[in-house]
């Protein structure tokens, strides 16, 4: 065991904590990052095989490093990931990988002290947590009273069709994820359900270079639609617990597809999943995308995070906690900010505020804000 001291600790490899790694670098901070996985991009290589993602180009380039893909396509988790790991070896970025942070609380001199998995500490001035707003999922209560025979998944742990029994496959939650496995598992032969609100869908084919570029327009209201505005405060308020309208995904695909759509799932019954009008759908397999959180319970601070288990943070300044920040939590700023389009100007502020821009700090200690639920 061994105790070290940096200025700045970055808890969290991904994108959010690459984006905050280079301008850490930008402004000659000694800091470290920590991740628990082993490679950097590793969040990325462990979604569902299929995944691909809905950000047009210009808008999925960290700092200083194009993205190499055409101008049109989009790219699958796996090759983001491989772009992380490109990012973070172009720039040495320093990486403290398969290491996971304990525990962060303060130390003597008012020093932020991680506990790491391998029994080391680490003292930090400033700490900048960016592990991601989908690290925890969320299901149902009762889910726990479905019939033991039904196989269980949640879509943060689904990466493909063989994990699904042999029989109807029940899909809860219609946003893209939802419908991504919902597709794929009626591709594979399942008669399938897709169970909850219908989130709306994007009226553009992104696949296209038009609809690529209208979109493109699109991304730049979603970073414009901040808390510094009425409207970004109401949409914060009405987005609360809903998931994203359908990018890609629509009603004719899932029409074409042969998958049956049905209202929410409110309840168990007889160990049988039912909906809100009483119709009991018959499941060997129950896939949950009903949402996710950020995971902070490691973080032994008071006040820093809430009893929904999110941060108390404004434009992520930690609320009463000098030094701590957040990059990638859900609706930080904007829409996006849980997001690839909108982290980058949030890190940005964020590091001002932290190393020592008056007028960051003093806003962001003077207007707190409580975080945004996430969807469920």
């Amino acid at each position: 065991m061994s105790t070290t001291a940096i200025d700045t600790a970055v808890i969290g490899a991904g994108a959010a904590g690459l984006t905050v790694a280079k301008y850490l670098t930008d402004h000659g901070v000694d800091f470290e990052l920590f991740d628990e996985h082993a490679r950097v991009g590793d969040a990325w290589r462990e979604r569902y095989r299929s995944l691909r993602l809905f950000t047009p180009r210009p808008f999925l380039s960290l700092p200083g490093l194009p993205i190499e893909i055409g101008r049109f396509r989009y790219p699958t988790g796996a090759e983001l990931a491989d772009y992380l790991e490109r990012y973070a070896m172009h720039f040495r970025l320093p990486a403290r990988m398969g290491v996971r942070v304990v525990s962060l609380d303060r130390a003597a001199e008012a020093r932020f002290r991680l506990r790491l998995s391998d029994g080391d500490d680490v003292l930090a001035t400033r700490v900048i947590v960016t592990t991601g707003a989908h690290r925890r999922p969320v299901t149902p209560a009762f889910a726990a009273s479905l019939d033991p025979s039904i196989r269980q998944l949640h879509s943060l742990d689904y990466r493909g069709a063989e994990q699904l029994a042999d029989g109807p496959v029940l899909v809860v939650g219609a946003a893209n994820s939802g419908t991504d496995v919902a597709l794929e598992a009626a591709a594979a032969g399942h008669a399938v359900t897709l169970a909850g609100r219908h989130p709306g869908h994007v009226p553009i084919d992104i696949d296209r270079p038009l609809g690529n570029l209208i979109s493109a327009i699109f991304i730049r209201r979603l970073r414009n639609t901040t808390i510094d505005t009425e409207q970004g405060r109401a949409v914060r308020a009405q987005n609360a617990g809903h998931g994203v309208m359908l990018v890609r995904n629509s009603l004719k695909d899932l029409t074409r597809a042969g998958v049956v759509q049905v209202g929410r799932i409110d309840r168990v019954e007889a160990g049988r999943p039912v909906t809100a009008d009483g119709t009991a759908i018959d499941a060997a397999t129950v896939v949950w995308c009903t949402g996710s959180r950020p995971e902070l319970g490691w973080i032994d601070l008071d006040g820093v995070v809430d009893e929904r288990g999110l941060p108390v943070e404004h434009r992520g300044v930690a609320s009463g906690c000098p030094g701590l920040g957040f990059v990638g939590m859900p609706f930080q700023y904007s829409v996006a900010s849980e997001t690839l389009m909108g982290m980058d100007r949030d890190a940005r502020f964020v590091i001002d505020a932290l190393l020592g821009d008056a007028a960051a700090s003093t806003a962001a200690v003077a207007r707190p804000e409580a975080a945004p639920e996430v969807a469920a």
